[in-house]
């Protein structure tokens, strides 16, 4: 199809800045709002697709990538979490839905994803987590520096999960931990109220601190066999191995762990502490770099 300048200056600037305001492409051919709409935003997709693959052609993945995504056991990993906050009755089914949630930005996965995935500011982000996995230049200097991003019931994480070198961190935990409240009960079958619509209320200000706490608490108890061991995992934490991220209070981290390592079930007591004060509410997170 041949475009319009005006419509080359659209694409351009969603390339280098993920912005994209003609929702309805009411620039684009089409008899009908919807065949504009497929039109536009097939063109723009490929148009990323396209300045993806061609930065991603000069480098060279590692040769070994698609084994070590093949080897992770997402069930396994989110079991004891699943357990920690939710009723047995319910278990199964959430185990379910995290089991599918995972998605690696491979070669093998990203044309797909840029493709799917519904939002184009969303597109645009894992294109540049999928980038910057490769050591790849970004699409734009003002690219998130993310690993990881939850939408829904969806984890995308970045290939780097597999070469991060801090013990206490684990990108799919966290991110699996955001879908928690982005997803309504009833989207899986859960029998939901008007106070209780996601699988957990968590509060707005207070969801990346969740994330990253149930991350690390998991961390512990994988790594910490006993409570002197996870005693030490947490003083470690406390004296610097503490998320580089300014949406996180530290103090209040170290805190909520120090809570959880000392509680039978730590889960609930993190929880407890990132429940909403009965009236704050909203949207959605990435995970910082």
């Amino acid at each position: 199809m041949t475009m319009t300048l005006q419509q080359q200056a659209q694409i351009d600037r969603y390339i280098t800045s993920g912005i994209h305001e003609d929702i309805l492409f009411k620039i684009w051919p089409g008899d009908s709002v919807v065949a504009r709409a497929i039109n536009g935003e097939t063109a723009v997709r490929s148009a990323l697709i396209s300045a993806v693959m061609n930065r991603a052609g000069k480098t060279t993945p590692h040769a070994s990538l698609e084994h070590f995504v093949s080897g992770i056991n997402a069930r396994a990993k989110f079991a004891p979490m699943v357990r920690g906050l939710f009723s047995q009755n319910e278990q199964a089914i959430i185990l379910d839905t995290l089991e599918l949630s995972v998605v690696f930005l491979t070669p093998t996965t990203i044309d797909t994803v840029l493709r799917k995935t519904p939002w184009l500011n969303t597109a645009w982000k894992l294109a540049n987590i999928y980038l910057t996995s490769l050591d790849a230049e970004p699409l734009s200097d003002s690219a998130p520096d993310i690993v990881g991003l939850s939408e829904e019931t969806t984890c995308y994480v970045s290939t780097k999960y597999f070469s991060n070198s801090n013990p206490l961190e684990d990108y799919v935990v966290h991110e699996a931990a955001h879908i928690f409240h982005n997803c309504k009960r009833k989207v899986i079958g859960l029998p939901s109220t008007r106070h209780r619509e996601c699988l957990l209320e968590i509060d707005y200000a207070k969801r990346e601190t969740f994330a990253y706490a149930c991350e690390a608490y998991n961390r512990i108890l994988e790594l910490g066999k006993t409570r002197t061991e996870r005693d030490r995992f947490l003083s470690e934490i406390a004296e610097g191995l503490m998320p580089s991220d300014d949406r996180v209070e530290g103090d209040e981290y170290v805190d909520i762990l120090r809570d959880a390592v000392a509680a039978r079930n730590g889960w609930k007591h993190i929880l407890e502490r990132c429940s909403p004060s009965k009236q704050s509410k909203q949207p959605r997170s990435d995970r910082a770099a």
